[in-house]
């Protein structure tokens, strides 16, 4: 049940310096090897699986994952568009200490826009606002007591958020990416830190590596309830930005 969310991004896998034209375009591929602890209730009084995965189980058991981001620039203002998407099945314990199983498959998609407030050779301070869409879905089942449980589950976050980049050398720069969202809207509280450093490989080809960590935490509630999860998502990334 690990990349619950490796959502994506966000992405902040970016650039290096600023260029002098008056806009630009880049598209980031990326890797994110992540470890990830927290639970899932599929439905109200179903299991609640609780897990707690380092990077090897979260690659044992990955079924699939996708990650892309793209930034665009023009004159000051900014664009951040980041899609992820990831199935991942696991075994884990209900209370007191009972064999379960798990499922998670999610898709996300993060909107972004905003302004560049310091434009410099050296730096860069973008700052941002937008929504982050999920669709979710989980499951668990405690195969000894014949129990089993799922649900699915969509909503939006509104997200504000900061990046920063800063020229270390000709070819090296390092971009620092946060956001904070959620407030009752979609989940009641989501996060997530990003920070990557850039080795220009060609004029159009970077090079990117570093951390990423992803919370979120949603209570689905109502009538007829919904699924309650909260995870934390964290690991290594690394990406190839190609810009035009």
């Amino acid at each position: 049940m690990r990349t619950l969310l490796p959502l994506l991004l966000l992405a902040a896998l970016p650039a290096a310096a600023q260029e002098d034209r008056p806009w630009a375009f880049q598209v980031t591929p990326y890797a994110w090897g992540s470890g990830v602890g927290g639970e899932v209730t599929p439905v109200p009084g179903s299991p609640t699986l609780e897990f707690d995965q380092s990077l090897p189980d979260v690659l044992e058991d990955l079924d699939a994952a996708f990650f892309v981001t793209a930034f665009g620039r023009y004159g000051r203002w900014v664009g951040l568009v980041d899609l992820s998407a990831s199935a991942s099945s696991r075994e884990g314990v209900v209370p007191p200490g009972i064999p379960a199983e798990g499922e998670v498959s999610q898709r996300s998609l993060t909107l972004l826009g905003g302004y560049r407030l310091q434009a410099d050779p050296r730096a860069t301070l973008d700052l941002l606002a937008g929504i982050r869409a999920w669709d979710v879905g989980v499951s668990a089942a405690v195969p000894l007591a014949g129990l089993s449980a799922s649900a699915d589950v969509s909503f939006t976050d509104p997200i504000v958020a900061a990046r920063a980049t800063y020229a270390l050398s000709p070819r090296l720069s390092a971009t620092l990416y946060a956001d904070l969202g959620g407030w009752g809207v979609g989940s009641e509280a989501t996060n997530q830190q990003v920070a990557t450093l850039n080795y220009a490989l060609t004029d159009r080809l970077t090079l990117s590596s570093g951390w990423r960590r992803l919370h979120v935490d949603y209570e689905g509630g109502g009538e007829g309830g919904g699924p309650d999860f909260e995870a934390t998502v964290s690991g290594p990334l690394a990406g190839l930005t190609w810009r035009f």
